[in-house]
Formats: C-alpha cells, structure tokens, sequence
C-alpha cells in the first residue's frame, strides 16, 4: 500500500459508513477510487443526469438540492451524497454543488452497488440515513433522542496527543501527522491540561506569521480552552461549540484529558445547518454579507423542527446564531470605529439571554460601559457602535424592539454602576414600569467584551432579588396578568381582537407566562441559571414546590413550546410569515387535549404563584 492509498485508509477508518468495511471491500474501493476537485460554487451533480458516482467529501463544504432548487442538506469533511440516485433509477435525484473549494473521493456505481449488497452494516447506515432525509420526519421522544441521552465519551475514538508546552512545533507538528490528530493538548509538570493547539493555529499562528520551527507550544497555543466532561451530553458539548464557534473541545474525566471531539464529530449527532450556519456568521465580511444569510436561518430552524429537535435544542442553537450575529456585527463595528476607549460589555436579554429564542423574535439588548466612562469624550463612540449593532441585527431579522430596549436607546448605554443602582431601585422600590423592565434585563447575558460586567449584574440579581420579598410578591403579581386560554368548562378562549382572531397566541398566553413564573420562583431559591428548564432544575433541588409540581411545569413548557415551535416551521417552509397565533382547529384530537392539560398545569401553577408570594405573607 502506498503512501496516499495509506492516508485515504486512514480517513475512511475516521467516517461512517466507510469505516465498516472489510480488508477486501476497501481494497475494491481503493482500486477504483477517482479523485475530483470542485470549485467553489461549481456543480457538482445536476438534475435528472446519470447517477454514476458515489462521492464522500475529503475536505471543504458541499450543498445539496431539491428538485425545485430549495436548500436540502449542507454537508462538510466525512459526509457524503449521490446514494439516491444510485439506489433509485441510476439517475440524480438531488443536485449538489459545492459550497467552498471541494475535494472528493469518487467511488463508481458498480463498486458502490457492489459494497451495498455485500456489506450489511454499510447497506443499513446507507440506507436507513437515505430513509430518514427523504421522509425528514422520524418520530424520536426526548428520550431516544441521542442528543440527550449519550454522553459526549461515545464520541471518543482515540487517545489525544498532550504534549509539554515546551515542546516546538515542528516536533508537534510531526507528532500530529504520525498520529493523524487535527488538535493536540498542551499540558503542564502535572499533566493538568493549560492549552490547545490545532491545525489551523499551525497555519495562523506560525506558517502565516513566518515563526521558526523551533517556537515552543506555549507561545501559540489557546490558554485555558473551554471543556467539557466526559459524562456530559453530546447536545451540551455542541451548545458550547455553537456558543463559542470553536472546531475542537477537550473532553475531561477526574480532571485528566480523555480525548478531543471536533465539529465534524457533532456534526452527525445534529442539523448540520446550525453549525454551518455560525461559521458562515463569523466569516461574513459586511453586513450585507451577513444580512444575505436571514434564509439560512429559517432554513436551520425548519430542518431542526423537521428532525423531531425538542425545545430546548431549538431554543439553544437558535440563540447561539442570534449571539454570533451579535458578535461578528460589533467585530465589524470596532473594524469601522476603532477600539472602545473605554472596556464595555454588549448584552443580549430576554428570550437570547434564556437561550429560547425561535424564528419570530425581535431584538433586546443592552450596553454596560465601565465607570471610567465620560458622556462628553466616549459618548459618540458608543452611540455609533450600538446604532451600527442594532441597525445590523434589524438586516439580519431581528426587528427592531418596539419598547425601544437596545444599546441604541441611550436610556440603555450606562456604566457599570448606574446599572447596578437601576437594579436595585427596581427590586427595592417596586413599580409597574421597574416590573416590566424586570421582567426583561434580569434574563441577561454578556456576548461580548468585558463579560465579568454581566457576572457582576446577575450576582447582584440574586443577591437581592431573593432577599427582597415585596420585590418577588410584585413579580408574581405581575406574572399573573397574562393568563391561559383556558374558559370556565376547560374550553380555548381565542382572541378577539386584531387580525388574529379565533388564534391563541401562543408566546403571550402560554410560554411567556410560564416563564414568568419560572422566573418568579427561580429568583427566590437564588438560582443563577437563566435558561427556563435549568431554573425548574434550580427549583426542584430547593423543594419549594410541591412533589411532581415541577415535572409538571416542564411537561407543560415542553408541549406549548412545541406547539409554537411547529407552527412556526411549517409557516416557514409554506413560504408565509411565520407568528405565534396557533388555531386550534389545525390541531388533532390527541394535539387539542394535551394542549388544553398543559394550560391548566400553568393556571394551576399561577394559582400556587398567587398563594406563595402574597403581599400580605411575612418573610
């Protein structure tokens, strides 16, 4: 075997379902294996063309098609296309072409056919994977849902590379190739992990900046890499990759390195769209660029629906490409004004902040500036930077808030301890304005900058808020204004007023208000998470609740998001603007009835909000 037949071995042992084959098989597909090269943005199959290869991507992005040219599947290094048109009529059913400059190993139809009818494990993955895009609608609960259920180990496939910061990086750079690892770890006396270091920073940090080869590791390695331990889920690991746009993640078991998982590891255990999507966000270079890309994310959110995601991973990865847009606009923001004069932290609140955001959401954030900020020498700065941001995000989709809450707003842009007295004020002197606004900033999040800002807001959230009992009797107060659909015989109650009549709307008269209360209790166990379900986790640890209370809420959370959630997708990819405003008679019978539950669990739970925290009660 020769030196490039060594390597192609060596990737097909790395991908499914190549990596099921026997000596003999792979010597079939290693006799007959075509290599091609695909520009960015040539085709690569065509409609209704003979179907004559099987291709599997080496490196770079490919885009596959409908029919009717609508956006089907992105797939990157490892993924494969072409197997429906070789299994149905030798004709190419879905047209590809490639996203960025493509290589591709080609494997003929009759060594492919050959493979499929021998190779029972290589026909099952095929074929089901073939099943599952076509129908797009494989029923998974939570439970069996792999995202929730397997831990990031299983992923692992071999020992990392640590080596001492020490070390050059020519000797890394040998030592990675030998071993066929795309990151290594960095380590120090005591083997506790300080650094990583990947292919790419072989390219950015020492090739393009012409280092010599002798540069120790720890002059270009990324200190103190985000992490992940070994029993955490797959779904957690891919939120932090989302979050952070990060290509490799240390996996820890006691503190010690147990492997490296990459993005091409997760990619398989999620819509590839969401992932594809945040790297497309980061390197856009305008907001054209990044405007342009407003599809994308309707196309993400449908293909997510489409793949039976819960709530909670809708949610998650939607506000992870809301805050990426966050990030790449004031990137180009400080290209176009320069530098702070003063360290800032730009905010995402409410339903970002939550990390429940969906398709139909407008923007609100905030601008926390340090106290070293002058109004007469910083002020013009700031206002650019924040009307830039909040203009960028109204061209990406995200409307402008009507309440006016964004960095734009100067009301909004203060240092750091006029928000702190802000804070305070709202939650020592309760009033209907303070609420309301309560309701939204205390659900933030630091996205950029000076994050220990945001830290320091939410530690003072907690401090107070769960000490201050005619702060959280007013929040509940006000988290009962907004009540379930629900008539006195359990009947919907639907609008009346507006265009959507005979809807129930479903954010307004049923998440918003169990978020509420949510957030409500959360605040007064001094809970730090801001994501719903983490605080009903937060909840259910204090035991303020009665037995089966909380499980309950969640369930209820779950199916009215849902609701909502599918009812937004299938307005998308109908071509119609998606809302909130549900009609029940779209409903089934076992739909309608478990809705009608869910909204009682929330009467019930706004019943016991009313009894816990009234006014009258001591603390």
């Amino acid at each position: 075997m020769n030196v490039e037949q060594q390597e192609i071995t060596e990737f097909f042992q790395k991908h499914a379902p190549l990596n099921t084959l026997n000596e003999a098989q792979l010597q079939l597909v290693l006799g007959n294996l075509e290599i091609s090269y695909f520009k960015a943005g040539s085709p690569i199959l065509n409609f209704d063309e003979p179907s004559n290869y099987w291709f599997v991507i080496r490196s770079g992005a490919v885009e596959v098609f409908r029919r009717d040219g609508q956006l089907y599947n992105r797939l990157c290094e490892g993924g494969y296309f072409g197997e429906f048109g070789l299994l149905r009529g030798k004709k190419v059913r879905f047209p590809a072409k490639a996203l960025e400059d493509t290589l591709c190993y080609m494997i003929p139809a009759p060594v492919f056919t050959s493979l499929f009818e021998q190779c029972e494990a290589f026909a099952d993955y095929v074929e089901i994977e073939d099943h599952t895009r076509l129908k797009q609608a494989v029923s998974r609960s939570h439970q069996n849902n792999v995202l929730f259920t397997a831990n990031i180990d299983q992923l692992l496939t071999a020992a990392p590379l640590c080596l001492p910061a020490t070390t050059s990086v020519q000797d890394a750079a040998l030592q990675m190739g030998q071993g066929s690892h795309t990151a290594l770890l960095v380590q120090d006396e005591s083997n506790a992990l300080i650094g990583i270091v990947t292919d790419q920073d072989f390219r950015d940090r020492v090739v393009a900046k012409g280092l010599p080869y002798s540069t120790p590791l720890g002059q270009i390695m990324t200190p103190s890499p985000q992490t992940v331990k070994h029993n955490q889920l797959v779904f957690e690991a891919m939120m932090l990759m989302l979050r952070h746009n990060m290509q490799h993640l240390p996996v820890l078991k006691n503190g010690e390195a147990l492997g490296v998982v990459s993005q091409s590891d997760l990619v398989k255990y999620q819509s590839r769209n969401s992932l594809f999507l945040v790297n497309s966000i980061f390197n856009a270079g305008s907001v054209e660029e990044l405007a342009a890309l407003k599809k994308d994310v309707q196309d993400a959110f449908v293909r997510m629906v489409q793949e039976d995601a819960n709530s909670r991973m809708v949610g998650s990865a939607m506000a992870a490409i809301g805050r990426s847009f966050k990030q790449k606009l004031l990137e180009l923001a400080v290209q176009q004004f320069g530098q702070p004069p003063v360290p800032c932290c730009f905010l995402a609140l409410g339903s970002m902040a939550r990390e429940e955001q969906l398709i139909v959401t407008d923007q609100d954030n905030a601008l926390v500036l340090a106290d070293t900020y002058k109004a007469e020498l910083h002020g013009e700065y700031f206002e650019k930077l924040a009307n830039f941001v909040c203009d960028g995000l109204n061209a990406c989709g995200y409307d402008y808030c009507t309440g006016k809450i964004m960095a734009s707003n100067p009301q909004w842009r203060m240092p750091l301890a006029a928000w702190k007295q802000t804070f305070t004020d709202w939650i020592e002197n309760p009033s209907p304005e303070g609420l309301l606004n309560s309701n939204v900033f205390f659900d933030l999040d630091g996205v950029w900058g000076e994050t220990a800002f945001a830290n320091q807001l939410n530690q003072l959230i907690r401090s107070k808020g769960a000490s201050s009992y005619r702060f959280l009797s007013s929040m509940a107060r006000n988290a009962l204004l907004r009540t379930p659909p629900l008539g006195f015989f359990k009947d919907f109650v639907m609008e009346t007023d507006g265009s959507q009549t005979k809807t129930i709307n479903m954010k307004r008269r049923g998440t918003a208000p169990l978020a509420d209360l949510i957030r409500v209790h959360a605040l007064s166990v001094g809970s730090l998470s801001r994501n719903s379900f983490a605080r009903l986790a937060d909840i259910e640890k204090a035991g303020i609740l009665v037995k089966g209370q909380v499980a309950n809420i969640r369930d209820s959370m779950e199916l009215i998001s849902m609701v909502r959630i599918r009812h937004q997708a299938l307005s998308v990819d109908a071509g119609k603007a998606p809302d909130n405003n549900v009609d029940p008679k779209q409903l089934s019978d076992f739909e309608r009835k478990n809705l009608k539950d869910a909204f009682q669990i929330l009467s019930d739970a706004q019943t016991f909000l009313k009894f816990r925290y009234q006014s009258s009660r001591g603390q």
